[in-house]
């Protein structure tokens, strides 16, 4: 290792330390980093937040529907136009779609926001709707024979264990949403990627602002990854209870 790093000019270093200056502290240049992780951040959660909900609700109906043909005809035609459109076409597409002709409005960020949720939730839902299918039939009769209905069978019963269940699959949707909000500097929001597209062609260095923001998504994804690791070691020992 040290033979390694003698073999490196001492002029390399200097020129780094040079470029790392232009790029991220001359004229406070790092703020579009800061402001672009926050971005980023926010983006994710909102997202996040809108396909969680949106996919229960879907969910909800194509398992009201599944379970009685004759319900919730028309909403689960809806549900099922809107999973086969939005899982078979690119989600770039369909933020620009989103941000240039349906929602063309200023606030490109909470527009992002939208058309991300929309997105998650059409695979959130296909996941909610495995973890409700999971769970045992005998969890629904036992639930009716004790005087339940079916709504309220599905919201304390069933839909519980069903979270449980797919809690990690939805935890793992967060980290792969989080990943594709890198695509929402297409529609100018200025999240990390763009702070660091910004900084590049300002200083037309490409090496440090792109090997900066791709360590900044490999910690993120890597806290998220050990978050998800000790969720799943919590419910495998409640499993044990």
């Amino acid at each position: 290792m040290n033979t390694l790093f003698a073999s490196v000019p001492l002029s390399f270093f200097s020129d780094l330390g040079q470029q790392f200056y232009d790029d991220f502290i001359l004229k406070d240049r790092y703020q579009y980093i800061i402001r672009g992780l926050g971005n980023t951040v926010l983006l994710t959660l909102v997202a996040v937040v809108i396909g969680v909900v949106l996919g229960t609700v879907v969910a909800l109906v194509r398992i009201t529907h599944q379970n009685n043909p004759k319900k919730l005809r028309v909403l689960n035609g809806i549900c099922g136009l809107y999973l086969t459109v939005i899982r078979g076409t690119p989600v770039v597409v369909q933020l620009m779609i989103m941000v240039y002709l349906i929602l063309s409005s200023g606030e490109t960020l909470l527009v992002a926001m939208l058309a991300f949720g929309i997105n998650s939730g059409a695979y959130v839902a296909e996941v909610i709707r495995s973890g409700i299918q999971s769970v045992d039939r005998g969890q629904i009769e036992a639930g009716r024979s004790l005087g339940l209905s079916n709504r309220t069978t599905m919201i304390k019963i069933v839909f519980p264990q069903a979270l449980k269940n797919v809690a990690p699959a939805i935890f793992n949707e967060f980290i792969a949403l989080l990943k594709e909000t890198s695509i929402a500097g297409y529609v100018g929001v200025q999240d990390l990627t763009k702070g660091g597209d910004i900084i590049r062609s300002i200083t037309y260095d490409a090496f440090l602002p792109l090997f900066l923001i791709a360590g900044i998504y490999l910690v993120l994804v890597i806290l998220l990854t050990s978050c998800l690791s000790g969720l799943e070691r919590r419910l495998r020992k409640s499993d044990k209870r």
